[in-house]
């Protein structure tokens, strides 16, 4: 396919899959249920992070998580007791576990006790590349982090793709109108972003030859945003809707 085949498919199917029904059978829902900025933010750190697995099982589980937070998670984050932690212990999904989830809660109240957003944490840095990486040291800064609980945070110093980390940007820093992502972030420029890359994305980006290198690793991840950009400069990661709902369905 030519250049202009391909940018068809990727516009007709970003309309198709950017609607307000996506957010039905998507992890994005759990932010979608809150208003407060910080509750969104918090909420879909969490489904974002804990994007592992099949969807329903991802939305369950991080269902179950803020329950245990009373279903306020930043007043939670910011006024839970000691004794409010231990209605924490047992959680886990998958490989993370409450260790993992207590030191997020831990980091999180410190960060909330000097910042009145999250976005604040993802400035750091000239590039994507070194946002998140900054990011990542900034997360993992404090004293007791376990060092088992690093892999749940990716970064591109390891080489990571950082799938879930870029789709939680996409969420808080993309705007439009059409009500799925919530464009809470307006600091990070939407053409910045880079795509968020699981097997369904790069299955679909092969197939339409947007994706050339072999291993799925952060310099794909910026090969295929930078394809991406050739159709649409200013909001690339767009185009995560078509790929991933063209791969998620097995329509290519």
């Amino acid at each position: 396919m030519n250049h202009a085949q391909v940018r068809t498919i990727l516009e007709e199917n970003y309309a198709r899959y950017n609607q307000p029904a996506f957010i039905l059978n998507d992890p994005i829902q759990i932010p979608h249920r809150f208003t407060q900025r910080q509750d969104v933010e918090i909420s879909g750190l969490f489904a974002a992070l804990l994007a592992w697995g099949r969807r329903p099982t991802i939305i369950s589980k991080v269902t179950e998580l803020l329950r245990r937070m009373d279903d306020a998670p930043y007043q939670f984050i910011t006024q839970h007791s000691d004794d409010d932690l231990k209605g924490l212990l047992g959680f886990c999904h998958r490989t993370f576990c409450d260790t993992d989830l207590l030191y997020f809660v831990h980091w999180l109240r410190w960060y909330y006790g000097g910042h009145a957003t999250l976005e604040d944490a993802f400035l750091i840095g000239s590039t994507q590349k070194e946002r998140l990486e900054n990011f990542h040291n900034l997360f993992f800064s404090l004293d007791d982090a376990p060092q088992r609980t690093r892999k749940h945070v990716a970064t591109p110093a390891r080489g990571s793709a950082c799938k879930r980390v870029n789709m939680y940007l996409r969420w808080m820093v993309r705007q439009d109108s059409r009500g799925v992502d919530f464009g809470l972030w307006t600091r990070l420029p939407m053409s910045e972003l880079v795509c968020p890359c699981d097997v369904h994305v790069e299955r679909v980006a092969r197939r339409l030859g947007l994706l050339d290198r072999k291993q799925m690793d952060w310099l794909a991840a910026e090969d295929l945003t930078a394809h991406l950009r050739t159709f649409d400069p200013q909001d690339p990661v767009k185009y995560d809707f078509a790929l991933f709902g063209l791969g998620v369905e097995g329509e290519m």
